[in-house]
């Protein structure tokens, strides 16, 4: 008769008495031990591939983007957690109109108010939707926000001294965009294209408890989100020949299309990319308005951060709307006043 060995107490055996897989699960501690030998052992290759000028390249725009984006994406996160634990909803209910055709202006120019870039206008407005307010006019505070703000307007004016033109232009363009897509949400977005943003409810938490406690979730969700726009920026301007703005600015209508396309494909923060614009001499004002109005609304750290914030379905409908309206407005503007 042969005589079987008991299983450790707690633990799960297969259908031949084998100890099940759930004592060979890797923990986390052991995958990042893992991976700091694996570093370790490569350090050699590592350090050659990283002192390569394309590597250099890639890792100061990197460091760049995520740098200058942080601390805005931090205050958006204090902003959040303040409306979503100490705002009473009755608030938005009085501050803004009935009418979502009217909320949707006034949020606009409610967005002059927030001294940050458009990664802190990400999670304030996924709080302005948890909060009951109407998504159209949180749409138009999302987009407004990052562009019309003083102290964008006030970079813009340092960067283009002598030309006025340019702030009024880049402010009314900014928020003629911000407000005729929120109409436009308000017209043809559906309830199911949009995903509320999730949060945990802090039952029984005090209030200076659930506020720490949105932050933490709101800094890890968007901060992830921001690290995956600002490597994907990395990697595509990195890997751009540089003779190819010389080209593009040869070409006064391919022009306005290739800085739309550079605002989005370098990810820069609404506070330096006017300074950005500026350095782009070859170009004409018109194509330097429409960098100007469609990096602040829609790049690739913003389309990550949107689809985290609202959904994939959301921000794949949501983006190309945003950079084609933003093409047509900042071109509007510039024809008129510049």
């Amino acid at each position: 008769m042969a005589i079987t060995e008991d299983a450790p107490p707690g633990a799960e055996t297969g259908p031949a008495g084998e100890p099940g897989r759930e004592g060979r699960r890797l923990s986390s501690p052991l995958v990042l031990t893992l991976t700091l030998l694996l570093a370790v052992l490569a350090q050699s290759p590592i350090r050659g591939l990283l002192g390569t000028p394309l590597m250099q390249s890639w890792m100061t725009v990197f460091v760049a983007v995520t740098v200058q984006a942080l601390p805005f994406l931090v205050l958006g996160v204090l902003l959040s957690a303040a409306i979503a634990v100490f705002v009473p909803p009755s608030f938005f209910a009085r501050a803004l109109p009935r009418r979502p055709a009217l909320a949707v202006p006034v949020a606009g120019v409610a967005g002059a108010i927030l001294p940050g870039c458009e990664c802190a206008s990400v999670p304030v407005a996924g709080a302005l939707v948890r909060r009951g307010v109407a998504p159209a006019a949180a749409l138009a505070f999302l987009l407004s926000a990052p562009a019309i703000n003083p102290i964008v307007l006030t970079a813009t004016a340092v960067a283009f001294p002598g030309r006025p033109e340019m702030v009024l232009a880049r402010f009314l363009a900014s928020l003629l965009v911000a407000c005729a897509m929120g109409w436009l949400w308000q017209r043809l977005g559906r309830t199911d294209w949009l995903r509320p943003p999730a949060h945990g409810t802090h039952e029984g938490a005090t209030k200076g408890e659930a506020f720490w406690s949105s932050v933490r979730h709101d800094t890890m969700h968007a901060g992830g989100f921001l690290v995956l726009g600002a490597t994907a920026a990395a990697t595509l301007k990195a890997a751009t020949p540089a003779d190819w703005l010389r080209t593009a600015a040869g070409n006064p209508a391919f022009s306005v299309l290739a800085l739309a396309v550079l605002a989005v494909l370098l990810s820069i923060c609404s506070e330096a990319d006017a300074f950005v614009a500026a350095s782009l001499t070859q170009f004409s004002l018109t194509a330097k308005l429409v960098f100007l109005v469609v990096g602040p609304m829609i790049d690739l750290k913003l389309f990550a951060m949107q689809a985290g914030t609202f959904g994939r379905t959301f921000a794949l409908r949501f983006a190309p709307a945003t950079f084609a309206l933003a093409i047509a407005g900042a071109l509007l503007t510039g024809t008129v006043l510049l």
